[in-house]
């Protein structure tokens, strides 16, 4: 069974740093993907940032770029967002995500293009 467990989330200060993780397990990844989408009160689901590291590509979402980083680690597919200078707006429950279709990353940022889905890690970002 698949299963990913994000953790990692809190309260931190504006211009504050957290790292996520997301724990995978019950799945070999193959030529799939993994993400972090993140979901602030009242606003939709938003790609983050994206790895498909069969084809050693890495995208960010414009506003994070540069500040975030995003990791994989093949042995176990744990998955980390390091998140630096962090924005008050930037206050929502964090998601991770897992395609294993396969397909390329021209979609990645919608929501429907992820089969699987953890229960989110909130952080809150505050002045």
């Amino acid at each position: 069974v698949v299963q990913l467990v994000e953790s990692g989330g809190g309260s931190v200060q504006v211009g504050g740093s957290l790292t996520l993780t997301c724990a995978a397990s019950g799945f070999s990844l193959g030529s799939g993907s993994m993400a972090w989408f993140r979901q602030a009160p009242g606003k939709e689901r938003e790609g983050v940032a994206v790895i498909r590291p069969s084809a050693h590509i890495t995208y960010y979402y414009v506003t994070v770029r540069g500040r975030f980083t995003l990791s994989h680690n093949s042995a176990n597919n744990t998955l980390y967002l390091q998140m630096n200078s962090l924005k008050p707006e930037e206050t929502a429950v964090y998601y991770c995500a897992l395609d294993l279709s396969g397909r390329g990353l021209v979609a990645w940022d919608r929501i429907s293009h992820w089969q699987y889905w953890g229960q989110g890690t909130l952080v809150t970002v505050s002045s």
